[in-house]
């Protein structure tokens, strides 16, 4: 017996209560942005500037403890990461400790180093720095600016893509929705106040990917369901189409954030807000396909292109808007 998520066939009408959907959409966007710019986002020490130690030593590394070690020195966000390398021998283990940008100072003096040093070897005599690197203020905001173009050319890249592809409607849902889901992610991340960092901004953009394929699976059914139903009103061709493709969607969805969940309970704190990104835009990514452009495209309508050798006798490029809406 095949596992379903869902029936395989169903008839739901994705669109019923389409303007409390997506006004819920513009609420949370506009929310988010007012999120940006009152609280603000709390940005890693990627963004903020700061120093990256490696240590290495024969014992094993026990983050726990580091950062227990550490907390007590008052210097702020600590990120703490063991290094695997399958080029290590058994008495090189490894950790890689970054500190953000002290107050009023470049880098971090050699007393603070001195100090940290001290308190890690509390917990480990063996331990030794073996390198210490420090990010000046001018490179973490040359790696926002950074950031912010990859996210942008991801942005024109999929507006050129489904252009091509599909039409410009298609385009401008597809578009909209990936902007919601970025707008939408980065002010859950504002709210509960979770690092943000490079890490993040990976996950921002394999979250445009992930929902950017949900949208094209349906867009392409709804191109080819355009062809084949020639009279069907829009709507009805949409919510077709939706409902076609909807248990793919669910198996999809509900496989990848099994994963997730795994990785966010199992696997510790250093991937725990890139895996928390991941879940929310993956739900997040799933809705907006529907309910973003979906809603996007049947407001502004479709052409259909009339094939006679499909048996269509009407014009070519007859417009079918959403007054059926």
């Amino acid at each position: 017996m095949r596992l379903r998520l869902v029936p395989q066939e169903t008839d739901w009408n994705f669109f019923k209560f389409w303007k409390i959907t997506f006004g819920a959409s513009v609420l949370a966007v506009i929310a988010s942005i007012v999120l940006f710019f009152t609280v603000g986002l709390n940005l890693g020490i990627d963004f903020l500037g700061g120093t990256t130690i490696r240590t290495e030593s024969p014992a094993a590394v026990d983050v726990g403890e580091y950062r227990s070690a550490l907390a007590e020195l008052g210097l702020g966000d600590v990120a703490i990461t063991e290094v695997f390398d399958p080029s290590f021998g058994p008495d090189e283990n490894v950790a890689q400790v970054r500190i953000q940008a002290q107050e009023g100072e470049e880098a971090i003096t050699e007393q603070k180093i001195a100090t940290v040093e001290a308190a890690l070897q509390e917990v480990n005599p063996e331990i030794r720095f073996t390198s210490v690197e420090s990010v000046g203020p001018e490179v973490s905001g040359e790696l926002i600016w950074d950031a912010v173009l990859s996210v942008l050319a991801v942005m024109g890249a999929v507006l050129v893509y489904v252009w091509l592809r599909f039409e410009w409607q298609f385009s401008v849902g597809a578009v909209a929705a990936l902007i919601h889901d970025v707008i939408v992610t980065i002010g859950i991340f504002c709210l509960l106040q979770l690092p943000f960092d490079l890490s993040i901004i990976a996950a921002l953009l394999t979250i445009v990917g992930y929902s950017l394929n949900d949208t094209v699976v349906v867009f392409d059914r709804v191109r080819e369901n355009l062809r084949k139903f020639k009279t069907m009103p829009l709507r009805q061709l949409m919510n077709l189409s939706l409902n076609e493709t909807l248990s793919r969607t669910a198996m999809t969805s509900f496989t990848t954030l099994i994963a997730l969940i795994a990785l966010y309970i199992l696997g510790g704190d250093v991937i725990r807000g890139f895996v928390f990104a991941m879940i929310w835009g993956i739900v997040i990514g799933t809705y907006s396909s529907v309910f973003v452009a979906g809603t996007i495209l049947l407001r502004l309508g479709v052409k259909r292109d009339w094939s006679k050798e499909k048996g269509g006798d009407s014009p070519a490029g007859t417009q079918f808007t959403s007054t059926d809406a």
